[in-house]
């Protein structure tokens, strides 16, 4: 059986946000009890992350880290139309990731105890963001 299901998410900006109980809801509209869960993110300025959620200074000291990496206003870079943050944020998604795939058992997502699921926007306004979500099981 497979289920499929878009989410549309409305980001206040560059961070990581936890979207766990949002996909843990689409999972349970499923109705399955057996498999793996798949979430593809469909732009190319934000990422998908498992991380830790019970301690925000990991999730701080994670993008702190990657905006030394990729800092903006590099003078080497040339697609700059949409702003200092745009070169920056197609790079640090294409380091980090545009799907995750999480097993599921009895209806629940398998996560570990300090693991959720952030949607990492890179971009520094708002933006909305749609994620599919597909379910593969029993």
């Amino acid at each position: 059986m497979i289920h499929q299901g878009t989410l549309t998410l409305r980001t206040s900006g560059q961070g990581l946000h936890e979207i766990t109980e949002s996909i843990a809801r689409e999972l349970s509209r499923s109705a399955l009890q057996r498999g793996v869960l798949t979430v593809f993110c469909q732009h190319t300025s934000c990422s998908l992350m498992l991380m830790e959620n019970a301690d925000a200074s990991a999730r701080r000291d994670l993008e702190a880290w990657l905006n030394r990496l990729v800092p903006e206003n590099d003078p080497h870079f040339e697609h700059t139309l949409e702003g200092a943050d745009d070169m920056p944020s197609h790079i640090k998604m294409a380091l980090t990731r545009s799907s995750e795939s999480i097993p599921f058992s009895a209806g629940q997502l398998q996560l570990g105890t300090w693991q959720g699921i952030f949607l990492w926007e890179h971009r520094r306004r708002p933006h909305t963001r749609s994620l599919i979500v597909t379910v593969m099981g029993e």
